[in-house]
């Protein structure tokens, strides 16, 4: 199987410019990828299933292994809402296809949407973990000239294992995530 391009960045490249530059004691302690976890939710898959089972398909083409179905939690009334019914679908990737998600997210994903300036870093949860939103999920190449009955958007949240938002922000960087500012 063949190394994921940015895998080999980041251990080529990446760790030995934080172990220089930030002061790092060995290669365990520069911040790197946990995981990545997409998550699509489907509020009218309440009264059409067809609308669930189409998002688990377009989220595994463009994931490139199966999601799940995720269950509400707790009943709201006001949403017509029940515990347990399936309202969603999400998949976590680790190791390879995180790397390969992630080159195909920044290359070819991010230019593709409409009006794009650049990612804001207002996303960090003050923990190292970027989330983002995307509002049409036909930015990614796997769904191009596929009939989409409607168009759905999906949330990344990208898990790492820096300390705060600055160590995030800079591997991020490094990864060439298109940030329109600075974290503090």
């Amino acid at each position: 199987m063949k190394m994921a391009r940015l895998r080999d960045l980041y251990r080529e490249t990446i760790v030995p410019k934080f172990l220089k530059e930030h002061g790092y004691s060995n290669v365990f302690a520069v911040p790197r990828l946990e995981k990545i976890v997409l998550n699509m939710g489907v509020g009218g898959a309440v009264s059409d299933g067809k609308l669930l089972k189409s998002a688990v398909e377009e989220l595994s083409l463009i994931a490139g292994q199966k999601s799940v179905v995720t269950k509400a939690r707790k009943s709201i009334a006001g949403f017509k809402l029940r515990e347990g019914l399936e309202i969603g679908t999400k998949v976590t990737l680790r190791h390879d296809r995180m790397y390969e998600f992630l080159d195909r997210l920044v290359n070819i994903a991010l230019p593709r949407v409409r009006d794009f300036r650049g990612l804001s870093v207002r996303s960090f949860d003050g923990r190292g973990n970027y989330s983002l939103g995307i509002k049409e999920s036909i930015v990614f190449p796997e769904l191009i000239g596929r009939a989409l009955e409607n168009i759905k958007g999906l949330d990344i949240t990208i898990v790492t294992t820096a300390k705060d938002d600055k160590g995030a922000y800079e591997l991020l960087k490094s990864f060439n995530f298109p940030f329109t500012d600075k974290v503090n």
